[in-house]
């Protein structure tokens, strides 16, 4: 049972870049949200095009009649549907045709059934129309002009209807940047209307952490408390890991000091199971939070999606794997063992390696021959969205291995590795990886020119 008060915002952003979900995911999403306790789900996937590129046109026959149905199956579940239009690519704030298109919009996703609406303003350029510039002496006083306009238009019509805004800079270090100009928040903060609830990621795009004393500071700012708009678990800027690791990294105490909180995950929906479950914990639970015991308990309810046609997937091995795509700053603890001991092995001549070796070799190759056995899920959506990072995470461990159990042999402790199944071009090849490695980032994230 939740401790939250009815009108905290919890649940999901469908807000990241790339393939929206489909119908049939949505629909299985709603269903571990009424049945986890959370209250909110969000629409604003960046790239259906009539959300971000093409928010000027209307929606099809056929488009408006699946949004219809996800609106009823959310109310039937007892969700808060709210619709997000991301207009800031190229409005013209002081438009008045510009308004109308929204207000037509609007008007579409209110027939449909829709009561709840949202703005946002991220990730556009900086920068305005001659004209706009001419009437305001600031980004977010246009910004603030047409939300207010649309705000008081909804209401209108739908008045219970919660309206939400995206700013320009929407984290702490985008705000330390002037991003939208200087004084942006402090202008938000005064003309928005205060019944407007402001989005925020905290510190960061991706925040390790979000303490409370960040958003109490916020909140002077702003001059109401914010919605956290939590990026943990996306990985749309990295198609090469996912994270299924728990809600991690922020306070109980934080629940206090924000209206609401709804988190961005993975694109691929049936990675995010633990994420979610671990976040409906955080949110309706008392006392203090412990995470590995959530990802934990999350993970023994998951387990049963890896019922494979071949040998059966323990715990431990899915919680072993589960660590090596954990969260963006860390890996879980059973991962980082294993990083640790074959970074130990190759520091030292393999002279020293003893029974070292022997254990990282065993280690790896029940993590690989669990990536193995990723291919008989019978879920195969499931296996669909692991594939490529399980394949990358077989081939790295596999070249371990060999490497390893060659260089134990005393005979090829000075001798050079080669493999027959990773060679030039094809292993770690193409131009993205070329240009990784002559522009390396360092642990205290400065990056370094390649140097012969």
């Amino acid at each position: 049972m939740s401790t939250q008060p009815t009108d905290f915002l919890s649940g999901v952003i469908e807000g990241f870049y790339g393939p929206p979900w489909s119908p049939a995911e949505r629909l299985e999403l709603f269903d571990w949200m009424a049945a986890w306790g959370l209250n909110t789900y969000l629409y604003a996937p960046k790239d259906d095009l009539k959300h971000r590129a093409l928010w000027r046109e209307l929606y099809s026959e056929g488009e408006a009649a699946t949004l219809r149905e996800l609106i009823r199956a959310g109310k039937l579940r007892h969700l808060r549907f709210i619709y997000a239009l991301s207009p800031g690519l190229d409005i013209r704030y002081g438009s008045e045709v510009e308004l109308e298109l929204l207000r037509k919009r609007f008007a579409q996703m209110l027939a449909l059934g829709c009561e709840n609406f949202a703005l946002l303003f991220d990730d556009i350029p900086d920068r305005m129309d001659v004209a706009d510039a001419k009437r305001w002496d600031s980004f977010a006083a246009a910004q603030c002009h047409v939300t207010n306009e649309m705000f008081r238009w909804t209401r209108e019509r739908s008045p219970a209807a919660r309206f939400l805004f995206c700013p320009t800079p929407y984290c702490g270090r985008m705000a330390e940047r002037n991003y939208g100009g200087e004084g942006y928040l402090a202008t938000v903060g005064r003309e928005l209307s205060p019944e407007i609830e402001i989005f925020w990621t905290g510190p960061e795009i991706i925040s390790r952490e979000i303490p409370v004393a960040h958003i109490q500071e916020l909140q002077k700012v702003l001059r109401r408390k914010p919605l956290l708009w939590d990026n943990l678990h996306a990985n749309d800027y990295d198609g090469r890991r996912f994270y299924c690791g728990p809600y991690a990294g922020r306070a109980p105490e934080l629940r206090n000091e924000v209206s609401g909180l709804l988190v961005n995950p993975n694109n691929e929906f049936p990675l995010n199971f633990v994420p979610l479950r671990t976040l409906a914990g955080f949110v309706c639970g008392t006392g203090t939070w412990d995470a590995r015991n959530a990802y934990l308990s999350a993970m023994r309810e998951w387990l049963p999606h890896f019922a494979t046609v071949g040998q059966p997937v323990t715990l431990e091995d899915l919680i072993g794997f589960g660590d090596c795509f954990y969260l963006p700053h860390e890996e879980g603890p059973e991962a980082q063992a294993l990083f640790e001991n074959i970074q130990a092995l190759l520091s030292t001549h393999p002279a020293q390696w003893g029974e070292r070796a022997a254990a990282f070799r065993q280690q790896a190759a029940r993590l690989r021959d669990f990536c193995a056995r990723m291919t008989e899920l019978r879920e195969r959506p499931l296996f669909y969205a692991l594939s490529r990072r399980v394949w990358e995470l077989r081939e790295e461990l596999d070249l371990l291995e060999k490497f390893v159990a060659f260089k134990s042999q005393p005979a090829n402790h000075h001798a050079s590795f080669t493999s027959d199944f990773h060679l030039p071009g094809t292993y770690r090849g193409g131009l993205v990886a070329r240009l990784q490695r002559l522009f390396p980032q360092q642990p205290d994230g400065s990056f370094t020119e390649y140097r012969r």
